[in-house]
């Protein structure tokens, strides 16, 4: 048998190197988040890429692209530790920050402005409310242990809204204080997620950098009798929070031959 040569690097062995990076990177951003990786230092390069069945230099790479994340820190003469703790927030259910990490800590709300105003007509229409008719406008920064985690931007029919200039903003939910406010439980939300980047103000107002990867969420919650009250837009700091759910597939109810 012919002694076996080596492979020369070529732009698609790089590009190769690059792909299984990205795939390795995906599983250990998991052990991290998720798994048992979430507090400390990182096992080392070798002990990794062992683990992983991939090569140190890809593992290189790896550990790499969560850095750029801002996910892990790269000391030399330390090693590789989790640069800060990212939250899960669940989507399988309909419940407040506050009530969604109660596990992870106290989240702290900063009322910025609140008022009556007379909304954008696209606010309105998605409210079912007449042309002209006033919503409440609540803007707050939302900190879980003092750490700055998102921007919410929200409009509220207004005799659901007004209730709430005299409630404690501060320490609550919106979700608690309207089933409170109108005696009935919320029932269902419309969700849209998609990624952004931070703009100059908003990055101001999170402490974060400008043009960072934010989640930004809009949501039309509806009471348990259908009406639509609540009108969100949320911009989460990307690197300190997680979506997470769960998702059934229901069987279909024709079958096609």
């Amino acid at each position: 048998m012919d002694k076996a040569t080596a492979v020369p690097v070529t732009a698609d062995t790089r590009r190769s190197r690059a792909d299984r990076a990205r795939q390795v990177a995906d599983l250990l951003r998991r052990e991290i988040v998720h798994g048992g990786l979430r507090e400390g230092r990182l096992p080392l390069e070798a002990a990794l890429a062992r683990e992983f069945g991939t090569s140190r230099n890809t593992m290189r790479e790896v550990l790499d692209l969560l850095r750029e994340e801002g996910l892990v820190e790269r000391c030399p003469g330390v090693g590789t530790t989790v640069a800060g703790e990212k939250y899960p927030h669940d989507l399988h259910r309909l419940l407040g920050l506050a009530e969604t990490l109660h596990e992870h800590g106290r989240v702290s709300n900063e009322v910025r402005t609140m008022g009556l105003i007379e909304p954008p007509a696209a606010v309105g229409r998605r409210l079912g409310l007449a042309a002209g008719e006033p919503v409440v406008y609540l803007e707050r920064l939302r900190r879980l242990n003092g750490l700055p985690l998102s921007l919410d931007l929200t409009y509220l029919v207004r005799d659901v809204g007004e209730p709430l200039f005299d409630a404690d903003l501060e320490r609550n939910d919106i979700f608690v204080l309207l089933e409170q406010v109108t005696g009935q439980p919320l029932g269902r939300a419309e969700l849209t997620m998609e990624a952004v980047n931070a703009d100059a103000h908003t990055a101001a107002v999170l402490d974060a950098p400008r043009g960072a990867a934010l989640l930004m969420i809009e949501r039309l919650t509806h009471l348990s009798d259908g009406r639509p009250v609540d009108l969100e837009f949320v911009r989460f700091r990307g690197d300190r929070l997680t979506m997470r759910g769960h998702l059934h597939r229901d069987p279909e109810e024709d079958t096609c031959l």
